[in-house]
């Protein structure tokens, strides 16, 4: 290697044969260093070395003629196999009582290695890039590998933290200059964004670390750089890709393991405060905000796209991110683009077609949005969107009267209730077909919404009218409506908290009305969302003393629910049912039924539990992570094969109206069935892992029944 260190190649003379034998000689070399790398360091690592240096030496008249994507190859393999072998060797200290001091020399020598190959790697990127089209790849799939094995990963090794504090001020930062030098090259970009990226559940918070480094890095890029990132691109099917701002919000929701425990990144230190660490949430959305905050004004319409598509996905935790940058675009934007925005999303909600998970994720993000807009531009808003108007109230049931200013709320307010009140009656008046109901339940949301927010602004005549016309609705539902129709069923849950309101003036006689269909109602097992609105109105029971002529009508009645609810599995209901018991036990006058509520020693410990805030099941962090990562691999992986397109396509579009055919609910029958053999893989995973609790044989023989009962329908309506 001295000796072919003397050799000069002269670029201005022709010397093919030299040139050839030079390139032979270097992959020649690259070839040893597949043989030599596990026999002596010094001499693998000298060898590499001479590979780079005599590669940058002779670049002019060699660089079209090296094996670029073997030499990038070979040194990525080299980077994570000395990685591998550094994290092994932490790993190996951390779990040892003893500090031997071998080991740790080998730790750091191992740790240089690292570093002196990715420098190399560094270098020979930054002189060859526009020869590594075919390795970005490699490149791509080295970041991520890297970081899977180390913290915050849920695969990462066990290191200690002044481990992971060297690897990562030692080797970790030479990953950072590297994608700064990728960042202008279209093939790295194509690779990082590819619609049809699919990764193992591994690389997928890696990839979302690397989506939001390389956000960082976009503000400090020219133009038309920062264009290349942020816009889409579609040469074929093969080649298109996504903008970076979707590639995160994407990402970022296949991240449902890290999200959930949830693993913690490190924070940003303030002055005279010490550094917190944030959860992977506050992490992405406070780089997300950053990134909103530079974001040129002509790449605003792939901001908008981006951020509209995220608040329309499927996934909650998706769109909850979507919706804090755009409270944030509000606040760090004018007034002008606030009320710009409430008034495009508003549009947005009205136009969409009945109740679809699409507008509820609008209609959060209206209510948000509204409470952020100038005083002058919620006049604006009243005018266009004029609450006297009844084919506004669909968006007026959305929004919280708290947001407008006090020289208006108290008059919207009323308005609101009028036109809520006339709609109500006028249904009350007809002849009350159950197709008039979706106006009526728009009426009682926009009614419930005004008494939430805003229930002082009503006046004494304005309150005992509520009152009356929820009164007079009550008397037109019955067990057999509520639990065949939909809308009877939503017209239900509205009317309870409705009435709650009123409960220190609502007729006994009413009272008692409403607590015997509940119990009848519970025997039926009806939808979560029915028993959750039962809540609202048991809490509300508190504050009342029950008249001695109705007692042992009600009080029976009350224990006998809440010991139904509380019992209930659903951990959302559990946790309002809690909550609600709480409410009622601390406010009510009726001590006596509050035992009697508890009707097992499982439900007392419940109850108990949730008063001293204390954890039912004691696992530790090992476990849990363990846990987390199975479930994610179980439940995870079959969403994960839906493609980016079919998932924003789905998420952009709200459902069409479909003709009338054979089978109506098609899809909602197909949704249960998947439910209900997710259950059940799920089951078979948990009884391979430990013996099964007494009560589980019982459980499944009663599903068994429900099955059969089920099959005997199926089978008369075939007849």
């Amino acid at each position: 290697m001295e000796l072919l260190d003397m050799v000069c190649l002269d670029p201005l003379v022709d010397e093919n044969d030299n040139i050839l034998d030079m390139v032979i000689v270097i992959h020649s070399l690259l070839d040893i260093c597949c043989v030599i790398s596990s026999m002596d360091h010094a001499f693998h690592a000298n060898t590499w070395k001479f590979i780079i240096k005599q590669s940058l030496k002779h670049q002019s008249v060699i660089k079209s003629q090296l094996k670029h994507k073997d030499i990038i190859t070979g040194l990525c393999e080299d980077i994570l196999l000395s990685f591998y072998s550094c994290l092994q060797l932490a790993e190996q200290m951390t779990q040892s009582d003893l500090q031997d001091n071998a080991d740790y020399r080998l730790f750091h020598k191992t740790l240089k290695l690292c570093r002196f190959f990715a420098n190399s790697l560094l270098h020979y990127t930054k002189e060859f890039l526009p020869f590594l089209s075919d390795s970005c790849c490699a490149l791509h799939q080295l970041y991520l590998q890297i970081h899977s094995k180390f913290p915050p990963s849920l695969y990462a090794a066990m290191v200690s933290k002044t481990q992971q504090e060297e690897i990562a001020g030692i080797f970790l930062v030479t990953l950072d200059p590297l994608i700064t030098q990728l960042l202008t090259f279209q093939p790295f970009v194509q690779v990082v964004l590819d619609s049809k990226l699919d990764l193992p559940c591994e690389l997928q918070l890696p990839q979302c670390l690397l989506l939001v480094a390389i956000m960082d890095k976009l503000p400090s890029q020219p133009l038309d750089v920062q264009t290349l990132w942020c816009t889409e691109s579609q040469f074929s099917e093969a080649t298109a890709r996504v903008s970076l701002l979707k590639a995160i919000f994407y990402s970022f929701e296949q991240c449902s393991g890290e999200l959930s425990l949830p693993v913690h990144l490190q924070g940003v230190k303030s002055k005279g405060q010490a550094e917190v660490a944030v959860t992977l949430y506050q992490h992405v959305c406070v780089h997300l905000c950053t990134f909103i905050a530079s974001f040129h004004p002509s790449l605003f319409p792939e901001l908008d796209a981006a951020l509209l598509n995220a608040v329309l996905s499927a996934k909650m935790i998706t769109s909850l991110l979507a919706m804090d940058a755009w409270c944030f675009l509000a606040r760090y934007g004018t007034a002008e683009l606030c009320a710009h925005h409430v008034s495009i999303v508003a549009h947005l909600v009205k136009s969409c077609p009945g109740e679809c998970y699409q507008r509820t994720k609008l209609s959060v993000l209206l209510r948000r949005l509204f409470f952020f807009m100038a005083p002058p531009h919620q006049v604006e808003f009243i005018q266009k969107f004029s609450p006297k108007e009844a084919e506004n109230l669909p968006l007026w049931q959305y929004i919280s009267f708290q947001a407008l200013s006090a020289d208006i709320r108290k008059q919207t307010a009323s308005e609101v209730t009028r036109v809520s009140i006339a709609l109500c009656r006028k249904w009350l008046s007809s002849s009350h077909t159950l197709g008039e109901l979706e106006s009526l339940n728009t009426a009682l949301s926009t009614l419930l919404a005004v008494c939430n927010s805003s229930g002082e602004a009503l006046d004494i005549g304005q309150q005992t009218a509520v009152m009356e016309v929820g009164s007079q609705l009550w008397a037109f539902l019955n067990i057999e409506q509520v639990t065949a129709q939909l809308y009877v069923q939503q017209t239900l849950s509205l009317l309870l908290p409705l009435l709650g309101f009123f409960i220190q003036t609502l007729d006994p006689k009413l009272i008692s009305q409403m607590v015997t269909l509940q119990t009848s109602l519970l025997e039926l097992q009806p939808p979560d969302h029915v028993r959750l609105a039962m809540l609202d109105f048991l809490s509300s029971l508190g504050k009342l003393f029950i008249p001695q002529a109705i007692q042992d009508k009600i009080l029976p009645s009350l224990s006998c629910i809440f010991a139904l609810l509380l019992a209930d599995r659903n951990w959302l209901l559990e946790q309002h049912t809690l909550e609600a018991f709480t409410q009622f036990a601390e406010g009510t006058n009726h001590e006596e039924i509050i035992p009697q509520c508890l009707s097992s020693e499982d439900t007392k410990n419940k109850v108990v539990s949730f008063l001293e805030k204390t954890v039912f099941v004691d696992e530790s962090e090992a476990a849990r992570v363990e846990r987390v990562k199975q479930e994610k691999g179980i439940f995870w992986g079959p969403f994960a094969k839906v493609t980016t397109e079919e998932a924003r396509g789905s998420s952009l579009q709200p459902c069409v109206k479909r003709a009338r055919h054979e089978f109506p609910l098609k899809e909602e029958y197909k949704s249960a069935l998947q439910t209900a053999k997710g259950a059940l893989e799920t089951i078979e995973s948990l009884l391979q892992k430990s013996p099964a609790p007494d009560w589980l044989l019982m459980e499944i023989d009663a599903f068994q029944e429900r099955i059969d009962k089920l099959k005997h329908h199926i089978l008369q309506g075939e007849t």
